[in-house]
C-alpha cells in the first residue's frame, strides 16, 4: 500500500493525501489551497488525481482547507461516496455552496477587469453534488470504505464534527493501522468536546500546524477577549475580530455570552457580520449531542448563540450601515485570514483608526493579509488601496482550534500509549519551521521514524 501526500505538505493548507491499497485509491480530505491569488488559482484548478481512479473519499471535517476541493470533483465527474459525520456534512452543505458563490463573483470579477470570460472553479450546482454524496457516519462505529480498508472517526476536538480517521488497511493477508490527525484541537475549548485520541496506529498522518508553538491557556482568552474590548471601548473604538465563519465565531460568541452575563465587557452592540457564519451558528445550534456537557453555559442554557447584546447582519445593506454608526462596538466577520469577506470592508473603514482594534484569533497563514497584520506592515492594502495601519492589533492565540506543540504531543503519546508498537510518523499541515522544530521534538520523545514528506512525495507501506 501507498500514500501519497498530495495537499498540506509542507504547508499548512490544501490537505489532501491519496491511499492506494489492494488497486483502489481513498482521498483523504480534498481541500483549496489558500494564499497569493493567482498561484493559488493554479493550484486549486489541477485536480490531485483524475475523478475515474478515486474510489472513496473520507473528509475529517468542513474547514474549506479540507474540504473546498470536493465540488471541483464532482464537476469533473466524481460520483463515489464521500464519509464524514453528520455534523461535517451539514457544515459542508453551507460552507461549500458559499465556497461556490464565492468562485463565481470572483470569475465575473475577473471577466470584468479583463474583459475576457472567467471560469469559476465550480459553482452552486457542483457544491450540491458534492453534499449529495456525503454520507453520515457516527464517531467511534466502523464502516467500510473500500475492500480491505476499514475506517472509524474518533472525536478531533477542533471544530464541529471534526474527527480524527483510524483506517483498519488489510493487504496480502497483512493488517495495519492508519491514522489520520485530521486538525487535532485543544481541551478546554469552548461548546466541543475534547479531543479523544485513538488506540493504537502504525502509522500517524499528523498535522503540525503549531509544531514549534505554544499557546495561551484556553481560559485566559476569554479575560483577555474581555479587556481587549473594554480597552478599545474606553477610547471610543470598535473591535474588529476576522474569524473563521465555522468554528472560530462561534467560541467567540459563546465567551462573549458568558462575559456579558457576568458583567465582564461593557453593555456595547455586538455583531455578527457574516450570512455564512449566522447559517453556521444555525447548524451548530442542530447538533447539542455533541456539545460538552461538562460546561456550565450549556447545561444552563438553551439558546448559547443569542443573547440581547449581539446582533446577526446578514444582508450587505445592514453591513455596509455599520460603517456609519458611531461609537463602541464588537464586529466579528469572515473571513478569518482576510483574504475575502466583509472583514475587508470593516478594515478598509477602520484600520487607519488609532481607536480601532484588529482582535487576532486564529492562525494567518503565509501571503495573506492577516500574516502582513500580525508582522506589523505599516500598511495593508485593501481592495487595491494602501491604507495605513493605524490601529492597535492584538493577538490571542488562546483561541486557537489547533494543539500546541506540547498538545500534540500529548495527542500523539495517547495513540502510542493504546498499540504495541511505537507509529513512522507523517508530518503535514505545517508550514517549514514548525514540522522541523516538531520533527526534532518528536525524535527526542522517542519516535525514531519522523518524516515530513514533501508535496506528492509517495511511501510505500
Amino acid at each position: 500500500m501507498q500514500i501519497e501526500f498530495a495537499g498540506a505538505a509542507r504547508e499548512v493548507t490544501g490537505s489532501c493525501h491519496i491511499l492506494r491499497i489492494n488497486g483502489r485509491t481513498v482521498l483523504l480530505d480534498c481541500g483549496m489551497f489558500q494564499g497569493r491569488r493567482a498561484e493559488t488559482r493554479e493550484r486549486n484548478v489541477a485536480l490531485p488525481i483524475p475523478v475515474d481512479q478515486i474510489d472513496a473519499i473520507v473528509l475529517s471535517h468542513a474547514h474549506i482547507d479540507h474540504s473546498g476541493r470536493l465540488p471541483l470533483l464532482a464537476a469533473h465527474g466524481y460520483r463515489g461516496p464521500i464519509y464524514c459525520t453528520a455534523a461535517t456534512r451539514d457544515l459542508c452543505a453551507v460552507m461549500l455552496a458559499d465556497s461556490a458563490h464565492i468562485q463565481e463573483k470572483d470569475a465575473e470579477f475577473l471577466a470584468r477587469r479583463k474583459k475576457e470570460a472567467a471560469k469559476p472553479l465550480y459553482g452552486m450546482h457542483d457544491a450540491i453534488a458534492a453534499v449529495e454524496r456525503m454520507i453520515s457516519l457516527p464517531y467511534d462505529a466502523a464502516f467500510d470504505v473500500v475492500p480491505g480498508v476499514r475506517a472509524t472517526f474518533t472525536d478531533a476536538g477542533h471544530i464541529l464534527g471534526s474527527a480524527s480517521v483510524v483506517l483498519d488497511c488489510t493487504e496480502n493477508g497483512v493488517m495495519r493501522r492508519i491514522v489520520f490527525s485530521g486538525d487535532v484541537g485543544r481541551s478546554g475549548l469552548p461548546i466541543i468536546r475534547d479531543p479523544k485520541p485513538p488506540l493504537g496506529a502504525d502509522v500517524v498522518i499528523m498535522e503540525s500546524t503549531y509544531g514549534n508553538r505554544e499557546h495561551a491557556s484556553v481560559a485566559g482568552a476569554r479575560e483577555q477577549l474581555a479587556r481587549v474590548i473594554r480597552e478599545t471601548a474606553a477610547r471610543g473604538g470598535r473591535v474588529l475580530i476576522p474569524a473563521f465563519a465555522v468554528g472560530r465565531t462561534q467560541e467567540i460568541v459563546y465567551d462573549l455570552h458568558i462575559l456579558a452575563r457576568e458583567g465582564a465587557i461593557p453593555e456595547i452592540p455586538i455583531y455578527v457580520d457574516s450570512p455564512l457564519a449566522i447559517d453556521a451558528t444555525t447548524v451548530f445550534a442542530m447538533h447539542p449531542e455533541v456539545f460538552d456537557q461538562s460546561e456550565d453555559l450549556v447545561r444552563r442554557v438553551q439558546d448559547l448563540f443569542h443573547f440581547t447584546q449581539v446582533r446577526y447582519t446578514r444582508e450587505a445593506t445592514e453591513s455596509k450601515a455599520l460603517n456609519s454608526q458611531h461609537g463602541p462596538m464588537v464586529i466579528v466577520a469572515a473571513s478569518g485570514m482576510m483574504e475575502a469577506g466583509r472583514i475587508l470592508h470593516h478594515l478598509a473603514h477602520g484600520a487607519a483608526d488609532p481607536r480601532t482594534t484588529i482582535l487576532i484569533v486564529g492562525f494567518q497563514a503565509e501571503h495573506t493579509l492577516g500574516r502582513r497584520i500580525v508582522d506589523h506592515a505599516t500598511t495593508i492594502k485593501v481592495f487595491a488601496e494602501e491604507i495605513p495601519l493605524r490601529a492597535h492589533v492584538e493577538i490571542l492565540n488562546g483561541y486557537s482550534a489547533h494543539g500546541d506543540r506540547h498538545e500534540l504531543q500529548a495527542w500523539l503519546d495517547a495513540v502510542r500509549a493504546g498499540g504495541a508498537t511505537t507509529p513512522d510518523i507523517y508530518l503535514v499541515h505545517g508550514e517549514r519551521d514548525a514540522q522541523d522544530a516538531f520533527a526534532t521534538q518528536l525524535r527526542g520523545a522517542g519516535y525514531a521514524r519522523v518524516q515530513a514528506p514533501e508535496p506528492h512525495a509517495v511511501v510505500t507501506l
